[in-house]
């Protein structure tokens, strides 16, 4: 048998000595995993037997070397919602949240009874879930270029009214231009300058295609944008998150464009600009 708080101090230092960020939480995450918990219930766990303690020690040493815990659990929260994550698709993170509750926002506010709404870039599904689950009167719609992805989305937004088609966002949903009422995204946008400055959770194990966009990280903003203004209806909105380092340049690419108004950029919860937001014009 092997003490809890025990093994937890020791995974604990070693995610330390790894560099994870959140090592303690991830330690008690990967025990609640096997255990088959919560972290309330590790409260009232004393010991593991070998067979925990095996597991627990292998799932351990590979996110010592910086394996996603998401990939080690194989889901991840995003909202409401659990979805099945792995090798090959972008595991989603809580920021994109704020873009989702502008999102509904946007949908609360239309006349309609049946909104439509496009994902572009779905990869796991989770913008079209989270929209589709908390809004079920609206008509999403969804594409994916990776297969890997592709297949992840399927499973995700299995048993929900999702329109999910395999390809790329740049020439997506031919048959509704102008006629949807909000785009959403979250595209690549992580310069291929930038690589050393990106977190190896993300650097080694999510998808290529998910993360770099280019010399300055915008060349698939520049297709979201493109793609807004051939999609939208007059006045229809599109948001597209970025990093928070581009709270000029992302915008810049929507007033550039020439088919938008009400270019506006936005935070998230911990105040970082994270998001852009725009309106387009009527003709």
């Amino acid at each position: 048998m092997t003490d809890v708080r025990t093994a937890l101090a020791q995974a604990t230092r070693r995610f330390d000595a790894a560099g994870v960020a959140s090592p303690r939480i991830d330690a008690e995450l990967l025990l609640v995993h096997v255990l088959g918990t919560s972290r309330t219930g590790l409260l009232v766990v004393d010991a593991l037997d070998d067979a925990q303690a095996a597991a627990y020690e292998s799932l351990v040493a590979r996110r010592e070397t910086r394996e996603p815990l998401q990939h080690l659990t194989t889901t991840a929260a995003f909202r409401y919602r659990e979805l099945a994550v792995g090798p090959g698709v972008f595991v989603p993170r809580p920021e994109t949240e704020s873009l989702v509750d502008w999102g509904l926002s946007v949908i609360d506010a239309l006349e309609v009874s049946h909104p439509v709404v496009v994902d572009l870039g779905t990869g796991s599904g989770a913008i079209a879930g989270a929209v589709a689950s908390e809004r079920p009167h609206a008509r999403v719609h969804a594409v994916e270029l990776g297969e890997a992805a592709f297949a992840y989305a399927e499973r995700n937004l299995s048993g929900l009214d999702v329109d999910l088609r395999h390809g790329d966002l740049a020439d997506a949903f031919a048959d509704l231009d102008g006629t949807v009422d909000l785009v959403l995204s979250n595209p690549p946008y992580i310069p291929l300058t930038a690589w050393e400055s990106v977190a190896v959770e993300a650097r080694d194990h999510d998808p290529a295609l998910a993360l770099w966009s280019g010399e300055d990280g915008l060349d698939a903003m520049h297709d979201v944008a493109a793609t807004a203004a051939r999609l939208l209806r007059d006045g229809g909105a599109v948001g597209a998150e970025h990093a928070d380092v581009q709270g000029e340049s992302a915008p810049a690419v929507f007033v550039t464009n020439g088919a938008f108004d009400e270019v506006r950029d936005r935070l998230d919860l911990a105040g970082r600009p994270r998001f852009v937001t725009a309106r387009r014009v009527r003709r």
